[in-house]
């Protein structure tokens, strides 16, 4: 599965947003996983899926969805912060877990990635964080066009000084 047009239109929100922030000399790596980090917290929040002491259920397909191309949007973003050549090909991960192990599993490819910033290791994050999305029901059409469209609110809230 290959994500090239994805890659682009990340590297015009990266590009609009460093220029605006006149961060075009800085190192962002560190910040985009900690961001990545936090949005797959956002994520397990939403899902619920962890939170075996409520009732209360998961947030709406839609919200879940919305957070989890968050997540997207890092994972790109860093592709491109270690020159991943965008016509990358992924694989499609089929282990059996829970939404909550798989949840564990990203969080562990993150932090390996942060600690050694590999192609292989970015893949291996990557493909873990797409089969996260299979376990909560996705498919990578739905993935794909919640993509576009958060990518166009994100052009939008950089225009209103978000």
């Amino acid at each position: 599965m290959k994500f090239t047009s994805l890659f682009e239109m990340q590297h015009k929100l990266d590009t609009k947003i460093e220029t605006q922030h006149q961060l075009e000399n800085e190192s962002l790596i560190e910040r985009k996983i900690l961001a990545l980090l936090v949005e797959v917290g956002e994520l397990a929040n939403e899902t619920r899926c962890f939170k075996f002491w409520s009732l209360k259920p998961p947030a709406p397909i839609d919200v879940i969805l919305e957070e989890y191309v968050d997540g997207i949007h890092f994972i790109l973003s860093l592709g491109l912060e270690i020159n991943v050549d965008p016509s990358l090909e992924l694989e499609e991960i089929h282990a059996e877990r829970s939404a909550t192990e798989q949840f564990l599993n990203v969080y562990q490819t993150i932090t390996a990635f942060k600690d050694k910033q590999t192609l292989q290791l970015y893949k291996k994050m990557f493909e873990g964080y797409l089969h996260l999305g299979h376990l909560l029901g996705f498919s990578m059409e739905q993935i794909v066009h919640a993509y576009v469209s958060k990518n166009e609110v994100n052009h939008e809230r950089q225009k209103q000084g978000y």
